[in-house]
């Protein structure tokens, strides 16, 4: 293949406009030890499943960064300190250093008394987890916060703490981090600042105490349906639970009568504030009084951030939907893991984003599905943490409502040609003692409900390098919020089918062309070779 024939490759099956000859010469000549004045075939597939092909573009970060901090989806943790479940694994600064070299940017810290009530420990309260020291994990955070992106960290602080302590936070905080603390002084914001104005710095944001309440208050029946979902667990992780209004609660404007409690708690406790404590709270946190009217109500002389469970926000949606995204408009909502996920699991961050929730907070050691959709979502706009809402949810003069279903906008056809690298990257007895694998690939979109589905390719038996070659269709009706999820399977007769690999790719930074797709492992760390090579394509509905 010569320069001109790369070229009508590029420009014509690529839909890459913009390749110049010279861009052209430049992979012909890095790969000219296959031949001197062209691409042979061999030459051809290596450039195809190469580094030089990637399935997303290589933009940086691109989205506007000027706007108030409550317009971008925020890469958030929960518990950001344990290394395990939520009853009784290890608090370490560890967990946090991973979270922010992976682009992390809220940390969340549960603070509390330590035994001689002289000294602040992170930990999940009323459990066993092992303490640390908060200076530890502070000082973690300033060594590592800027490693994976420019763009500020927010701590949030989930306090139980006296006066006297608060003021020794304050003291550690303003010690640690000195200019590189963003704080407003006690007023609350009238809008929030830009990740722009606010790069390389730190934020502290403060919520409702006693949310780790919530795992007592959960009724029976719920534990009971969560241990019967289990048995059905497969071995890469339960699927992703499709979004649904299946909460429906009894008084459409109240809130559990728990949560009324907290709120007056909420109340006092900002009350007692010590006041340099208070100096340093940038994103003022808490639930009014009364019922989702008044969680939702907007006030236009101040922002907030709003916190709600899982479970909260489920029930929310279906009686105040248009009304939580008209909230995130202007405020930050923060949605967090119901309290029985003591095994650190997550849920579908969906339920979040379609209602412009900033901070979907997630159990970043809690492995499967529902992460891989978090990792997909922020490898958008260079990775860096902060990923702009689409219009259409910042839009105040037609909000946006979650249950009406739009019609079809576009279709995504994805042809899953073939893959390889498991040769290489698995020792050869990992799936079959005694044959060659068995691979089957299941590609497919996480979105809002009407686009959400999951296809799977036939099995190909006896084989390393599977060549499936078949197309899919998706029609999307708001692919600004469409992932595409990629799995690859060994299908396992007698006991439950081998983990193969998977990713997952937000469509609107999605490559045109024929692609060569990296896989990730379980924990989503990238895979030396195991490879899929895929084509996109976008038509018109």
């Amino acid at each position: 293949m010569s320069v001109d024939g790369l070229q009508r490759f590029l420009v014509e099956v690529q839909k890459e406009d913009n390749a110049t000859r010279e861009d052209d010469q430049k992979i012909i000549d890095s790969f000219k030890h296959f031949h001197r004045k062209g691409l042979n075939l061999e030459a051809f597939f290596k450039y195809l499943f190469g580094d030089l092909n990637p399935p997303l573009a290589s933009l940086g970060v691109h989205h506007d960064m000027n706007a108030p901090l409550s317009h971008y989806f925020i890469y958030t943790g929960h518990n950001s300190y344990l290394t395990g479940n939520q009853l009784s694994s290890v608090c370490s600064d560890v967990p946090i250093i991973n979270a922010l070299k992976r682009g992390v940017r809220v940390i969340e810290l549960d603070i509390w008394p330590n035994s001689a009530k002289d000294n602040v420990d992170v930990l999940h309260g009323r459990t066993l987890t092992t303490p640390v020291e908060l200076i530890k994990c502070l000082r973690s955070i300033k060594e590592y916060a800027f490693v994976a992106s420019d763009y500020p960290v927010v701590i949030t602080l989930e306090d139980h703490l006296t006066p006297d302590l608060q003021a020794k936070v304050a003291e550690m905080v303003t010690q640690t981090f000195g200019d590189i603390l963003f704080s407003p002084g006690s007023e609350c914001l009238k809008e929030f600042p830009s990740p722009e104005s606010l790069k390389k710095r730190i934020i502290i944001s403060t919520k409702p105490p006693k949310e780790y309440l919530e795992a007592k208050e959960v009724k029976d029946k719920e534990n009971e349906s969560e241990r019967g979902k289990a048995s059905d667990e497969e071995a890469w992780g339960k699927e992703v639970p499709e979004l649904k209004g299946s909460h429906v609660a009894d008084n459409k404007n109240d809130l559990d009568q728990e949560d009324e409690e907290d709120l007056d708690d909420g109340d006092k406790s900002q009350h007692t504030l010590v006041p340099e404590y208070k100096r340093l709270i940038a994103i003022h946190a808490g639930k009014p009084k009364g019922g989702l009217d008044e969680c939702l109500r907007v006030d236009p002389d101040k922002v907030r951030r709003l916190s709600m469970s899982e479970q909260e926000l489920e029930k929310a949606a279906v009686t105040h939907g248009k009304q939580t995204v008209r909230f995130t408009q202007k405020n930050i909502f923060r949605v967090y893991p119901k309290g029985i996920r003591v095994d650190s699991s997550n849920y579908n961050p969906l339920i979040g984003w379609i209602h412009g929730a900033q901070m979907v907070a997630f159990n970043m050691q809690g492995h499967g599905r529902s992460l891989w959709l978090m990792h997909g979502m922020f490898k958008a706009n260079g990775g860096c943490g902060y990923v702009k809402k689409p219009d259409f949810l910042l839009n105040s003069n037609e909000v946006f409502d979650p249950k009406v279903k739009p019609s079809v906008k576009t279709i995504l056809k994805v042809t899953v040609y073939m893959g390889e690298g498991w040769y290489y990257d698995f020792h050869h007895t990992h799936f079959d003692a005694y044959s060659p694998p068995d691979f089957y690939a299941r590609v497919g979109i996480a979105g809002v409900p009407a686009d959400s589905v999951m296809k799977k390719t036939k099995t190909l038996e006896d084989n390393w390098v599977p060549s499936w070659n078949e197309e899919f269709e998706f029609p999307l009706t708001v692919p600004e919020l469409a992932l595409l999820r990629i799995e690859v399977h060994e299908y396992d007769m007698s006991e439950k089918d081998d983990f193969g690999g998977q990713t997952c790719l937000p469509i609107s930074e999605l490559r045109r062309g024929i692609r060569a797709v990296p896989l990730n492992s379980l924990k989503g760390d990238k895979y030396n070779s195991v490879k899929l090579l895929m084509r996109f394509e976008f038509v018109a509905s």
